[in-house]
């Protein structure tokens, strides 16, 4: 996936700044209204890319699809995305990423896309390798399933905005709401072996936004066998890495987070394996 146009201004700028972790992107300002652009050569994978953008409302950003499928969602206020002879009409009702699901467009690859703000907005590109065969389409709402996963201090909701049976090659999209004081991706578990039944192959993003957005959070990503051992505090529009390993997340009291993960892999399925040494947590 690839810009094929500015959506304010003509210069470029670099579109990320790097913390000390490899593995946590801060949020940067740009010309362009990019404030993230990750990419497998960026990330050093195979499969996942993310892009955040942010419009005014009247401006047009372009894109093009290339051998990728993209997922637009639509973080907050109100777009049209028009791709050859598709067209979304304007989607888009909440005005934060806490409230409710979100409008979201699968565009397929090979896909000449424009995105036209109707009002101030945020968007997120979640994209993967595919070959084609699929049509443009709106993901409404009420297309996103949801759900609440665990119970007590564990409890978080969560929004399926392309889940495994729904139309896509590779990619899977998820948004999640932790409540303050709650954990999430939690009991540990790690999704990096190509061994199904037992498990999948899936490098991930985690976009993270905090309410009220002063607020951090905390994600730790670990192998085994400790050869990759990183705790990362987090801030409001952070994205984090996850290439390998188990990787939950906490939420100090008096601040919700919200996550949109972007998972894509050799095989469009998401199976996990816990840290045997937290499992017990889940009797």
């Amino acid at each position: 996936m690839r810009e094929k146009g500015e959506s304010r201004g003509e210069g470029k700028k670099e579109t990320a700044v790097v913390s000390q972790s490899k593995l946590l992107v801060h949020p940067a300002e740009s010309a362009d209204g990019v404030s993230h652009r990750i990419t497998p050569e960026s990330a050093g994978w195979r499969y996942v890319g993310f892009e955040t953008r942010t419009l005014s409302k009247g401006a047009k950003s372009k894109l093009d699809t290339y051998g990728t499928e993209v997922c637009v969602v639509i973080l907050s206020g109100k777009a049209r995305v028009t791709a050859g002879g598709f067209d979304s009409g304007v989607i888009g009702e909440r005005m934060s990423v806490f409230h409710g699901p979100p409008w979201s467009v699968y565009l397929p690859p090979h896909c000449a896309a424009s995105i036209e703000a109707a009002t101030d907005c945020e968007i997120a590109l979640c994209s993967a390798p595919a070959s084609g065969g699929l049509k443009a389409r709106v993901i409404k709402p009420s297309d996103v399933g949801t759900l609440t996963r665990g119970s007590g201090t564990n409890a978080r909701h969560v929004r399926n905005v392309l889940p495994e049976d729904a139309e896509a090659e590779s990619l899977l999209v998820v948004e999640v709401i932790t409540p303050g004081g709650h954990w999430s991706s939690y009991p540990p578990h790690r999704h990096d072996r190509d061994a199904l039944p037992e498990e999948s192959y899936l490098e991930e993003t985690y976009y993270h936004r905090l309410k009220p957005p002063q607020g951090f959070a905390f994600q730790r990503i670990y192998t085994d066998d400790r050869s990759l051992d990183e705790t990362l505090t987090v801030g409001d529009g952070d994205v984090v890495l996850v290439p390998k390993g188990y990787h939950p997340v906490g939420a100090p009291h008096g601040y919700d987070l919200y996550y949109l993960n972007t998972m894509a892999g050799p095989r469009r399925i998401w199976r996990f394996h816990n840290d045997p040494a937290h499992e017990w947590l889940m009797a």
